[in-house]
């Protein structure tokens, strides 16, 4: 999609396709209470044309809400769209940005390969530069569909998307801005196409050569090593998943090294990439189990927000590091009962040794040791994702998900990363109690704390590798793949995590 601003007034732009945004400012309280559509624009030509069917009372301006008017008088735009945010006191940042995908997606079944919509004025107390941004990614995102091996797939892609903001006071910062936005949302969909991919596709290997065609492409160091490297580093948490499958591991290593910048903070960002995950020896049942080609949409955000940062360039030193890797079950599968050691941070320190009680609860043990290889590497802040409980999910729903930390400061800063994001989090405890249950009679810890606060003693075996690093854990298992197409995203994979991780690295940059 090409996409692009002008400055030019509302009613000259010739387009198939002009969309205005509106809010309800409703009037009257109580009963009396009537929603009153406002088009956030101050073109009289504009207003002029959408006066009528704004004063009959069809069109409330309600979230998402579409009224199309054919050959608008005073345009030259074949159609003008309005498109409601909701009430006005309710809209936020993430109003625009999902307002600017629902756009997009009504384009698609009707054939309109043009957009053009307006920069709202006056809608909130956002700066005009932050509202540009958040419509970019927006509108990339609701770009996106995963019928990719449909072969009638048709090209319903919008060809031209222009941001229209013909009162910019600064043009420069608003292009800046705008810049920006197609980034984060090109860097969210290629996590997408990550997690889409089926598992015979991608299979660990093949994620490793994605991220270092990826990391050529937008200038980082990018290492990807096998089985011979995890036995040399005694990886032996990682290595226990892959071991039933013929597919090789991947350790994934990318470096964002700034040049020109003092010594500081080196974040680690960690990341889940189980390709495909039958549960090994304790198999999942079959129901649902193809979705199981998103358990790497951890790794995948991480990826995904290592490109944005490597293009956007924040002054702080990052490493990604992806452990990939197939849970199957075979003869030479890890079983329930067995011990694996985890990497030792330091030769004179022993791993831990881990008793699997469960050989489904793989994520945490290759993420064990994606949080050492990090620390060993340099990383003095940590964050990891990954798609590690169905607890989460029976926590927080499908609308919410979960976040863990170690370190007050650092999640305050993850907290504050979110109003930049507009992804939701939610802070989950931690704590010795739940500790105790990933006690182990035999080793060092088990990998599952019972069935009461799962998510929350999976967040405890990792917080056992993170020790006293400050460190964040996101379990995105309940939002990682939409089952519903929603009018702003096409069900399938939702690149959650990608802009708030990316937001919480640059709130590090000196």
């Amino acid at each position: 999609m090409q996409a692009q601003l002008s400055f030019n007034p509302l009613a000259e732009i010739n387009t198939e396709l002009l969309t205005v945004l509106a809010v309800d400012t409703q009037t009257g309280k109580g009963p009396e209470a009537r929603p009153t559509p406002t088009l956030l624009t101050s073109d009289e030509a504009v207003q002029a044309a959408a006066t009528a069917v704004l004063s009959t009372g069809e069109y409330k301006a309600g979230v998402n809400e579409t009224i199309l008017l054919h050959a608008p008088a005073g345009l030259a735009a074949k159609r003008l769209l309005i498109l409601g945010l909701g009430k006005q006191a309710k809209v936020t940042l993430h109003s625009v940005r999902n307002a600017a995908g629902t756009a997009v997606r009504y384009t698609k079944p009707r054939g309109i390969r043009e957009l053009v919509l307006a920069l709202p004025e006056n809608f909130s107390e956002s700066l005009p530069d932050a509202v540009a941004m958040a419509i970019a990614e927006g509108a990339i995102v609701g770009d996106f569909d995963s019928d990719t091996y449909r072969s009638d797939r048709k090209d319903l892609s919008i060809h031209s998307f222009t941001l229209a903001a013909p009162n910019a006071a600064d043009q420069a910062a608003l292009q800046s801005a705008f810049n920006e936005g197609l980034v984060i949302g090109e860097s969210q969909n290629f996590a997408r196409t990550l997690v889409n991919e089926p598992g015979n596709i991608l299979t660990p290997s093949a994620m490793g050569k994605r991220a270092r065609d990826m990391a050529a492409e937008v200038g980082l160091e990018c290492h990807v090593y096998s089985t011979e490297k995890l036995h040399e580093l005694k990886m032996g948490a990682f290595w226990s998943v892959s071991q039933g499958s013929p597919e090789p591991p991947a350790l994934i290593v990318l470096r964002y090294e700034p040049t020109g910048i003092p010594e500081g903070p080196v974040l680690g960002l960690v990341g889940k990439g189980i390709t495909f995950d039958t549960g090994g020896i304790s198999i999942k049942p079959a129901e649902n189990m193809d979705k199981m080609k998103y358990d790497m949409a951890g790794g995948a955000a991480m990826l995904g927000a290592m490109r944005a940062i490597a293009l956007l360039r924040p002054k702080v030193r990052v490493i990604g590091i992806v452990c990939a890797a197939e849970n199957m079950p075979s003869g030479t599968a890890q079983k329930p009962g067995d011990i694996q050691t985890a990497m030792p941070l330091t030769p004179d320190r022993p791993g831990k040794t881990i008793e699997i009680i469960n050989t489904d609860a793989e994520g945490r043990l290759v993420l064990a040791d994606g949080l050492t290889y990090a620390r060993q590497l340099g990383a003095t802040h940590l964050i990891d994702a990954a798609t590690l409980t169905g607890a989460i999910g029976v926590a927080l729903g499908q609308i919410t998900a979960g976040a863990f930390s170690n370190n007050d400061e650092t999640y305050d800063r993850f907290q504050a990363a979110l109003a930049v994001s507009g992804e939701k989090f939610w802070r989950m405890p931690l704590g010795e109690e739940y500790a105790d249950q990933i006690k182990s009679d035999i080793g060092d810890i088990k990998n599952t704390g019972g069935r009461y606060g799962g998510a929350i003693t999976a967040a405890e075996f990792l917080h056992v590798f993170a020790e006293d690093t400050p460190w964040i854990h996101l379990d995105i298992a309940g939002l990682a793949w939409i089952d519903d197409n929603r009018p702003y995203i096409a069900k399938g994979p939702s690149g959650v995590g990608v802009r708030s991780i990316l937001a919480w690295a640059r709130s590090f940059s000196s």
